[in-house]
């Protein structure tokens, strides 16, 4: 059944390739990728198992005890929230806080009070924009005293809890995003420097050089909105960025899917060009570019994949499905369109085919991960509620109204969502044997799978795609969004 009358003329024209692209690697080829990716990780226990009932499996290649990590997976393609930018400056690669924790307060402070919308095209060049408008303040030691008396006479809360936002002395905020304010025992703290996107968007920011260069390099230079972005339009390009904010922000993460495989594709006939400066065949040169093409995808191929208008969950409130997911195929359509216009590439002309956009984003609703980066600004705060009186005391007297300030907000983590290779081959089970679980240690985006109990060498390593405390019913009917129904024992014995 047709679900639109939106037309994507790149589905007929490039269909063979098309269907190239979305033919699943053999299995041999599937386990040779995985085997040379898991190489990379820093934890090697594990295998990737191709199989006919469920397709691919994650199986332990030693024995883990519970608690143990089973590994730390390094997210193909990821996004930060854009709501989420206004409460957590975080590296736009790794996703590990950086700046400080008073630029981290201060910033946050700053721009809630602007009111600011959680857009990147409002928010463009926020960070150095506020940086710019701070320069030239002078806070003096005259107004650092005034805001230490009031300190001392603010009223505290009397539970951490639910905190009631009251505002600070005129001048805070700035004297803490331009470090003139030092918070006391901030400096157990450290948090990288922030660098600016070699691009000059005032938009991704980084904790180090090499951070910069890889997130260049892999797709920001042709999603970048700055003066050296690679894109054919930083206008088109600032358009599919407001639509995505207005809409849904998994478009963005398609967008950094497309972006890295044309960027990849680059480099592979780049070097293919090197050993082939004689060829003048047009047809082996068409040829050489599919391969190149599909090797350049191959990172993304190995993803199952769904058109996202067929698998997207269909709310309560819903009467009419068909209509729904005409809509849905249309809002696809629409950001794809903003896309093309921004940074197309004839040689890629596929990847911005409707069939390619629907299925990645597919891929994505069925196999992301929330990413979530625990803030420091929390740990800190927790930190000065422990100390001893009357170390404690003395600290509070300058912490307590900025944590006023604050509210419930001041324990913001990071959060975003994020495609993981390796903990998206792992199979569900309602009585899972591993877990997504961040440690006190684990400080960036990487993925990290924890064992809830002893695996022996061999087994599948499981993961729950749902809430498992749920009864049975309720369960099959969540994982029917997923597009199979659980045969696990668990399930095999409550049916019985």
């Amino acid at each position: 059944m047709e679900l639109s009358k939106s037309k994507c003329p790149i589905d007929k024209k490039c269909a063979s390739q098309i269907s190239a692209l979305l033919q699943p690697l053999a299995p041999l080829q599937v386990q040779e990728y995985f085997k040379e990716l898991i190489s990379t990780r820093e934890c090697q226990g594990i295998k990737v198992h191709q199989n006919t009932q469920f397709g691919k499996g994650v199986h332990a290649d030693l024995d883990f005890k519970e608690g143990e990590l089973i590994l730390k997976d390094q997210m193909l393609v990821g996004i930060q929230h854009l709501s989420n930018k206004i409460d957590c400056l975080v590296c736009s690669f790794c996703f590990k806080f950086i700046g400080s924790i008073e630029l981290q307060i201060g910033r946050k402070l700053y721009l809630h009070n602007l009111g600011v919308p959680t857009s990147n095209s409002s928010n463009k060049g926020t960070l150095a924009t506020v940086s710019d408008d701070f320069d030239d303040t002078n806070s003096s030691d005259e107004e650092n005293d005034h805001y230490m008396k009031d300190c001392k006479n603010s009223e505290k809360c009397a539970s951490s809890s639910s905190r009631q936002k009251v505002s600070l002395p005129k001048g805070v905020t700035e004297s803490l995003m331009n470090g003139d304010l030092v918070l006391p025992h901030s400096n157990k703290f450290p948090l990288p420097s922030a660098i600016s996107c070699p691009g000059e968007c005032g938009e991704a920011f980084y904790c180090s050089k090499l951070c910069s260069e890889a997130d260049w390099a892999s797709s920001h230079s042709l999603l970048c909105t700055g003066e050296r972005s690679q894109s054919l339009s930083r206008d088109a390009l600032l358009r599919f960025i407001q639509h995505a904010d207005e809409t849904n922000d998994i478009f963005l993460l398609a967008a950094k899917t497309i972006a890295f495989t044309i960027l990849r594709y680059r480099k592979l006939k780049a070097a293919c060009l090197i050993g082939k400066q004689n060829c003048t065949d047009s047809v082996e040169l068409d040829r050489s570019g599919l391969s190149l093409l599909l090797e350049a995808w191959k990172p993304v191929s190995v993803g199952h994949k769904r058109r996202w208008w067929e698998c997207i969950s269909l709310p309560n409130d819903v009467d009419d499905e068909i209509a729904f997911r005409m809509e849905v195929r249309d809002l696809a359509f629409t950001s794809l369109q903003l896309l093309k216009a921004a940074i197309f590439d004839q040689e890629c002309e596929p990847l911005f085919s409707l069939e390619i956009f629907g299925n990645l984003i597919g891929m994505f609703e069925q196999n992301n991960l929330d990413l979530v980066v625990a803030s420091p600004v929390e740990d800190y705060f927790l930190y000065i509620d422990d100390l001893p009186y009357p170390e404690k005391s003395k600290a509070e007297e300058i912490t307590e109204p900025i944590l006023d300030a604050l509210g419930d907000e001041y324990s913001i983590c990071c959060q975003g969502t994020a495609f993981y290779p390796l903990q998206s081959c792992m199979n569900h089970s309602c009585h899972p044997n591993a877990k997504a679980f961040k440690r006190e240690e684990d400080r960036d985006g990487q993925a990290t799978i924890i064992a809830l109990r002893p695996i022996s060498k061999g087994d599948e390593v499981t993961i729950s795609y749902i809430e498992e405390e749920v009864p049975l019913e309720e369960r099959q009917a969540l994982l029917a969004d997923y597009g199979f129904k659980c045969r696990c024992a668990r399930c095999l014995q409550e049916n019985t």
